[in-house]
């Protein structure tokens, strides 16, 4: 066994990579870009280098510059994490001609997997089914657009190099075929630096299930059961499961067999996943994972087996420690990928600071895997995962009310996230049924988004006494500073001379001002609230924890405040209010008039129109392209180009002026 491993990855793997190395008496080395210099992982590793500035391209992805770190630290062996170079033959080359041992699959089955189109050939060759589609050689657009029509409509472009739902795209029609050829080329090339191409019949409602395979370089290949990766937004996961509801143990018999055979079939050695859609009785190879999978903790935790160990081991020259027939599954586990991003928008991904963060206490049944904390920046250069949230139960049933309490105790502010999301997923009875499929969101949209609805009056009451709360203390402690800590005037009971004892705040709610009336009584407050009135009373930890009393009903929330933000958590929910100082209150930017904004930092991938152009209310304008993934920049009305600040290329920051229209009135 080597000692010294270099993690060439960030994030949550690196640091849950760290901690088995740490396990078992290794030491780690981790790497960093510019951007991370503070990061989770360069803190936990035992040693860290820096490898270029922040745009991956230049870092993460620089061969040179990993390989020049691990020299320079003394590593024996690189593991790749997933995403970035882990799935790069390239790469793993180049590591065993530095004499590094590469913890992943040999050059040859990485290349056989690794494009789309080779891997669904070989698979064909075996005997695998495949859905109908188009995977041969060329790339011509006529070509696929007589591939399509053969295949037949809705169709599914993905880009034959990658995966994690970049570079794919759903076709309903043939008019549309071309501009979404182009945009998943696009996607593709920026993502995996290859542009090809695929097409699948895009089926109505398959299940996304994926065996876990393991094999060592003895002969030994086996399977640790499957996964059900069905619930996922923009082609990508959001929560998986382990093992997949309602499959029988005949059908996990024979989708196991055939994963364990598409391994030995490329001489794959380490950990790999073999994806199936499955619908109704039939199974469809999809593709080849070969590397470890963002979905692994749900094995783990139904197996009790730490993948990253077994890992280590087979690239050290150690033979499978188990056989097929000693493994059995230990209940159910679930996964959430929580992430800095807007369901409400089309998930689009959100960068920012993270203010406040805490998650659940940990167990044998609750584990969380993160590569952030409080006060660390979501950049927009790399993936916005916050962090991973598995759960165990003895059954399904147990395993989905342990997740629901779980997101409870998952709070974030600073950036917005998909927590309250997840939580109404978690709390819906399809799900609880286990009816899951590729189009659960899609199909329980209004369920899973509903419109945004005013702070309540138990809101507002929580914010108030938050701010009551803290202008006590502060009084309390300029009192301390004083001379004369007894003076009147230090005193926040609402005293005033000849005047009630009242008080008021305003909050901005959104669109609406909401003014709160304050009468101070002893040992608390009575708070006139839109819906009535409230006896209140609180104590605000210096955490930010409030614990209050709403007319004899106790309360327990978070309540943090940055400036004149204050964010009222409870449960997975965060509502956002501004407390109004006219002091500070400046005049606010005119908005909308035709202004177009970036809403994250990114690049312009493609500008549609010209100034003069006439648009049509949704015509797509650009395309912004943010963290690998491409968003399409819409009109919100009928009108007219009048100018265009950026080009293709540019760089833009989150609120910059991308264009402006002028807008035809209604």
């Amino acid at each position: 066994m080597f000692d010294t491993l270099l993690i060439a990855n960030r994030g949550e793997i690196a640091c849950r990579v760290i901690r088995t190395a740490r396990r078992m008496g290794l030491r780690s080395v981790a790497v960093y870009s510019e951007a991370d210099a503070e990061a989770l992982h360069v803190a936990l590793a035992d040693e860290a280098r820096l490898i270029g500035p922040a745009p991956a391209a230049e870092s993460y992805l620089s061969i040179p510059a990993i390989l020049e770190a691990a020299r320079a630290s003394g590593a024996q062996a690189v593991h790749p994490g997933y995403g970035f170079l882990a799935e790069n033959a390239e790469f793993a080359e180049a590591c065993g001609e530095a004499g590094l041992v590469f913890v992943g699959p040999p050059p040859g089955a990485i290349r056989a997997m690794g494009s789309k189109s080779e891997a669904k050939s070989l698979m064909e060759q075996a005997g695998v089914p495949l859905v109908p589609g188009y995977h041969s050689s060329s790339q011509d657009l006529a070509v696929l657009e007589r591939a399509a029509r053969v295949v037949g409509y809705p169709v599914l472009i993905k880009a034959s190099a990658g995966g994690g739902g970049k570079g794919m795209r759903v076709v309903e029609q043939p008019m549309d075929f071309d501009t979404a050829v182009a945009a998943a080329r696009r996607e593709a090339a920026a993502a995996f630096g290859d542009d090809r191409v695929l097409l699948e019949k895009y089926l109505g409602r398959p299940r996304h299930i994926e065996l876990q395979v393991f094999a060592d370089g003895h002969g030994n290949a086996l399977h640790l059961f499957e996964r059900d990766c069905s619930i996922q937004r923009r082609h990508q996961k959001v929560l998986e499961e382990a093992p997949a509801p309602g499959l029988t143990p005949e059908r996990r018999a024979e989708m196991g067999a055939a994963a364990v055979a598409a391994a030995r079939a490329i001489g794959y050695v380490g950990a790999g996943t073999v994806e199936f859609l499955l619908e109704r009785e039939s199974f469809y190879f999809m593709e080849m994972n070969t590397r470890l999978q963002v979905e692994h903790p749900v094995t783990e935790m139904v197996t009790g087996l730490d993948l990253v160990e077994w890992q280590l081991r087979v690239a050290a020259g150690e033979p499978l420690p188990w056989d097929q027939e000693e493994l059995e599954l230990r209940g159910h586990a679930i996964e959430a990928r929580i992430y800095a991003e807007d369901p409400a928008r089309g998930f689009l991904p959100a960068t920012g600071r993270l203010v406040y963060l805490r998650f659940p206490e940990t167990g044998p049944d609750v584990r969380v895997d993160s590569g952030v904390c409080a006060g660390d920046t979501v950049s927009p250069h790399y993936d916005p995962m916050i962090a991973k949230l598995i759960v165990r139960g003895e059954d399904r049933q147990a395993a989905v009310r342990r997740l629901r309490v779980a997101l409870a105790g998952v709070q974030a502010l600073g950036v917005t996230t998909n927590i309250a999301f997840l939580a109404a997923v978690a709390a819906h009875p399809a799900y609880a049924a286990g009816e899951v499929d590729t189009g659960f969101i899609a199909r329980h949209a209004m369920d899973l988004l509903p419109d945004a609805e005013p702070a309540s009056d138990e809101v507002l009451g929580l914010a108030s006494l938050a701010v009551l709360q803290q202008r006590r203390a502060e009084a309390d402690a300029q009192a301390r500073r004083s001379g004369d800590p007894y003076s009147p005037w230090h005193q926040t009971a609402g005293w005033r001379l000849n005047v009630e004892t009242h008080s008021r705040l305003m909050f901005h709610d959104g669109d609406r001002e909401v003014a709160v009336t304050v009468r101070y009584r002893p040992g608390g407050y009575q708070l006139v609230l839109p819906g009535g009135e409230v006896e209140a009373r609180g104590r605000l930890e210096a955490s930010g924890e409030l614990l209050a009393e709403l007319d004899g009903h106790r309360v327990r929330a978070t309540v943090v405040r940055d400036g004149h933000e204050l964010n009222v958590l409870t449960g997975p929910r965060a509502h956002r209010l501004v407390l109004h100082d006219p002091l500070t209150l400046g005049a606010a930017a005119e908005a909308g008039g035709g202004r177009l904004t970036a809403p994250m930092p990114g690049r312009v991938a493609e500008v549609h129109v010209k100034p003069g152009a006439r648009v049509a209310r949704g015509a797509p304008l650009l395309v912004l392209e943010a963290m690998k993934m491409e968003h399409t920049i819409a009109a919100p009305a009928d009108g007219r180009v009048t100018e265009i600040h950026f080009g293709t290329g540019d760089l833009v920051e989150e609120g910059a002026e991308l264009l402006a229209l002028e807008l035809e009135e209604t």
